[in-house]
C-alpha cells in the first residue's frame, strides 16, 4: 500500500517541489496551503491524477485553524512534512509583538500541535515520519533574521528532543536544513547580493529546490530508517 504524507505548506517554492517528488516515487499526498489555492490547483495538472488525496487549507498562524485542519483530514497519516514557514528581515529592536507571536506560531506552536494530534496513531502503527524544513540560519543564527534564527533553532531542538522520545516506537524525525535557495524568499535581495552569497558558497551555486525535495524524499522512504534525529544540511558547503 502506497504511504499517505502530509505536506504542510505545499503551495510554497520548495512546497510544491516537495509534493512532485513525492508523488514522482508514488507517495499518496494530503497538501495544506494557507492562501495560494490557485497554486494548489495547478498542482493537481502537474501530479499524477490519482496523487493528492486531499487539500486542507488552514493558518498556521491560528490554533482553532490547525485544530480545524486537522480533524478536517480524512486518511490515516504515515508521515508528515513541515515546510510552511515565513520570513521575517529586519532589526530585532523593530520587531513587534504581534510579529513575535505569529512566527512562535507558524514555525514551532504549529509543528507541535500538528505532531500532537497524529502522533498517537503513528505510536499504535509502530511507523511514522516527521520530517521538518529548518534552515541554516537555526545552526548559526543571521543579522536581520534574528526572529527566524530563533524559531528554526527550536525547530532544530524540537527534532533533536521527539527523536529521543519516540524512536522506540518505530517513528523517524529528522531536518532538512536548506542554505541559499533559490526561491521567492530571497526576491528582496538585489542580483550583486545574491552574487556575494554564491561566491561563498564552495558549490559555486544557489541550492535548487528539487535539492531540498531529494533530501525529503530519502528521509521519508524506508532506506533511511535508520537515521534519527538528525539536522540534514542542504548548503553546497556554504558556512
Amino acid at each position: 500500500m502506497n504511504k499517505n504524507v502530509l505536506v504542510l505548506g505545499a503551495s510554497g517554492d520548495i512546497g510544491q517541489a516537495i509534493a512532485i517528488e513525492l508523488a514522482s516515487q508514488d507517495y499518496n499526498l494530503i497538501l495544506h496551503y494557507h492562501k495560494s489555492q490557485h497554486i494548489i490547483e495547478r498542482l493537481q495538472y502537474v501530479l499524477r491524477e490519482d496523487a493528492i488525496l486531499q487539500t486542507v487549507q488552514a493558518n498556521l498562524a491560528d490554533s482553532e485553524s490547525i485544530r480545524h485542519l486537522c480533524e478536517e483530514v480524512a486518511y490515516h497519516v504515515d508521515a508528515i512534512v513541515f515546510v510552511s514557514g515565513t520570513a521575517h528581515y529586519g532589526l530585532f529592536q523593530d520587531a513587534t509583538e504581534s510579529e513575535m507571536d505569529d512566527m512562535m506560531h507558524i514555525h514551532v506552536k504549529a509543528p507541535w500541535l500538528i505532531t500532537n494530534y497524529f502522533l498517537p496513531e503513528m505510536i499504535r502503527n509502530q511507523y511514522g515520519k516527521i520530517v521538518l524544513i529548518t534552515s541554516i540560519w537555526g545552526n548559526i543564527g543571521a543579522s536581520n533574521e534574528v526572529m527566524y534564527s530563533s524559531v528554526k533553532g527550536a525547530q532544530n531542538s524540537f527534532v533533536k528532543a521527539l527523536a529521543k522520545e519516540v524512536g522506540l516506537s518505530g517513528i523517524s524525525v529528522n531536518a532538512v536544513s536548506p542554505g541559499f535557495i533559490d526561491t521567492k524568499m530571497n526576491q528582496h535581495l538585489m542580483q550583486d547580493e545574491k552574487s556575494e552569497i554564491i561566491s561563498h558558497i564552495p558549490m559555486n551555486r544557489a541550492g535548487l529546490t528539487s535539492d531540498v525535495a531529494h533530501a525529503v524524499s530519502f528521509l521519508v522512504n524506508d532506506k533511511s530508517n535508520y537515521i534519527q534525529g538528525e539536522i540534514m544540511n542542504i548548503t553546497g558547503g556554504w558556512f
